[in-house]
C-alpha cells in the first residue's frame, strides 16, 4: 500500500485529484474545484484508474462520467492524509 501512496504523492495533480475524490465527482467538477484544466484531470484519473485506486461508476457514458475511490484507494487515502 505504501507503493501506491508514494505514487499518488509524486504527482501534484494526481494527489489533488485523488484527495478530492473522497466523495464521487465528475472530471468537470474536479477541474472547477481544483482550478486545473480538464485534460490534466482526465489524465490523472486514467493513471489512478490504471493503478486500481479509482473507478468509473458510469463507464458507458461518454460525457458526465462519475469517478470514486476504490476500497484500495480509500486505504491509500488514509496513508496519504497521515503523511500530510
Amino acid at each position: 500500500m505504501w507503493k501506491e501512496c508514494s505514487y499518488v504523492i509524486r504527482g501534484k495533480t494526481r494527489k489533488l485529484v485523488f484527495v478530492a475524490l473522497e466523495t464521487p465527482k465528475m472530471p468537470t467538477q474536479l477541474a472547477k474545484d481544483l482550478k486545473i484544466a480538464t485534460p490534466h484531470i482526465s489524465r490523472a484519473l486514467m493513471e489512478l484508474e490504471a493503478k486500481g485506486l479509482v473507478e468509473c461508476l458510469t463507464p458507458s457514458e461518454r460525457v458526465g462520467r462519475i469517478y470514486r475511490l476504490t476500497k484500495r484507494g480509500l486505504r491509500a487515502l488514509r496513508l496519504v492524509k497521515e503523511l500530510e
